[in-house]
Order: C-alpha cells, then structure tokens, then sequence
C-alpha cells in the first residue's frame, strides 16, 4: 500500500549537539513533508568535527533486533538514505536492509561518508573503502564529495581539483561501480577558483550536470548531510534530479550566508532553524549547465 506520506528510513548516526546527521535531516526532510524514520547507528553527544571530547554509544549490536521489528509491522519506505557507518558490520546490516525493504519504487541513496579534505576520518583505515564499494554498488544515488570519490576509485592521494573533463571520467567510473545516478559535491572549479561547483551523471540517458555557485570561505559541518536531504525531499517531490541538486545547492548557500554573519564557533553548524522555510517557498531554478548528453 502506498505510504500517504513519502517516507524515508534515515541510517545515520545521532549527535546531540552540532547539527549533523539526524538532527538535520529530520528537521530538513520534515519541513518537506517527509516522513523521517530514524535508524540510529550510534548516539554521540556531540559530533566529532571540532569538538576535542565527545561520548560514543556503537549501536550496531541493537540494529538487527530493531530492523526485525519493523518487518514485524510491515514498515516500508520511499527512500533509503544511509550515511555514517562505523564498521564493516554495520555496511552487512545496511546491505541486508537495503535486499529485505527495496521495492521498485523505492529510492536507494548511500552517501559513502569516509573522509574530507584529501584524508580519511580518524575512525577509519583503508581497509573500510572496499567495503563501502560494495555498498555503493546497491545504491540509486551516491553523494561522495571529491575525497570519498577518489578513495572509492583507488587513488591512494587525493587531488585538490580536477578538471571537468578529468571530473566527466570519474562520474562515469563511479556509476560502473553500480550506481544509476552519481553526485559529487564540493567540486573545486579549477578554472574559476571564486566558484565551486556539484556534479553529477544519469547513467541511464549518459547525462552530466554541474551547478555552480559562488565559493564562500566558510566551513560547516553537517552541510553534506543537509544537501543531500534537500536532494531527497526534493526527488520525493517529482522533481528531476537536476532541480533536485539546484534546489539543494541554492538552500546550502542560503543557510551559510544566514550564519556567517553571526560571531559563534562555526563547530555548531549552520543556523539551520532560520531558513527551513525557504523548503517550504516556491523554488526559482537557476542556471546549471549539461555537459554531456
């Protein structure tokens, strides 16, 4: 039966202070009209970005009984949308999850979160990376930024820009990985360094977008997680994929223009309470370009 409300399982982990993971992407998705059925990886009381202390409580030895449930009372969903995991053993689960709830309409999206800034995250060795192939390889939709795309496609170091031709190569071997559709965010545009760029591939019509926007000198953590569910809210919509990326790169670069104004550690995350209710007005498409079809 189809749901009455659009509705997403959101694999992630919870961070009680930050705005990251789940305390974005509920509030994001929710302000959409989207139901968010939370299946928490781990409990943190504050995300690890910035932060020198933080408590940790691994929830993988409680996510098979809570999975169990839910089949239990015949949940399903419109979307799966996963993201932290923090080992090997919680990729089986998710993949597990993804063979027993997907359906033909369901939307798969797994953003493979690994590492940033040409690095793995302190919590991960290499040998996370092939199994985070093999979980890529049952998504719909990936949203690597530039460091995860180069780690999923072998590169032992990571550049800090390629070109867009270099960028059109690396779309089309992700997707041969398994995906139908590719993003990759943060894309430094090395002809116009005032400018940043996403971009992304349909396997299935060959077709290549890039949005770009205005570079502003300021990092948040969290903003991945809220980019990709402006994404999702949108898709759910009926949006294409390209007005879904647009939407979703317009409301990130409202959201740090709304915060960086303001003096307080940037650690906090973007002051997303102040602008869910762009979600909510009547979106304006701006200019994205298709680079191959």
């Amino acid at each position: 039966m189809e749901n009455i409300i659009k509705r997403v399982a959101a694999i992630h982990d919870l961070s009680g202070f930050g705005r990251s993971s789940l305390t974005t992407i509920i509030p994001t998705l929710s302000t959409m009209g989207i139901q968010v059925c939370p299946l928490p990886t781990a409990i943190l009381s504050n995300h690890t970005g910035g932060f020198e202390t933080f408590s940790y409580v691994d929830l993988t030895d409680s996510m098979e009984d809570y999975i169990l449930h839910w089949k239990g009372i015949g949940m399903e969903f419109d979307c799966i949308y996963s993201g932290f995991l923090g080992s090997g053993k919680q990729i089986d689960i998710v993949s597990r999850f993804i063979d027993d709830f997907r359906h033909q309409d369901a939307l798969v999206v797994v953003d493979p979160v690994m590492g940033d800034n040409g690095h793995l995250y302190a919590s991960f060795t290499p040998d996370f990376i092939p199994l985070m192939r093999k979980l890529v390889a049952k998504a719909d939709i990936i949203t690597p930024n530039l460091t995860e795309a180069a780690f999923l496609l072998g590169f032992e170091e990571v550049p800090q820009t390629i070109t867009k031709d270099e960028a059109l190569v690396w779309l089309r071997k992700l997707a041969d990985l398994g995906p139908k559709m590719v993003v990759i965010t943060s894309v430094p545009d090395c002809e116009d360094p005032t400018r940043t760029d996403v971009m992304a591939y349909k396997q299935e019509t060959n077709t290549v977008w890039e949005m770009s926007c205005k570079y502003i000198p300021a990092s948040y953590p969290g903003t991945g997680d809220t980019f990709a569910s402006v994404m999702i809210g949108s898709l759910l919509q009926g949006d294409s994929l390209p007005v879904a990326l647009d939407r979703a790169v317009q409301f990130i670069s409202q959201c740090i223009k709304a915060s960086i104004g303001y003096d307080y550690p940037k650690r906090n995350g973007i002051l997303l309470e102040r602008e869910l209710d762009f979600l909510r007005t009547r979106h304006k498409i701006s200019d994205f370009e298709i680079l191959s079809c």
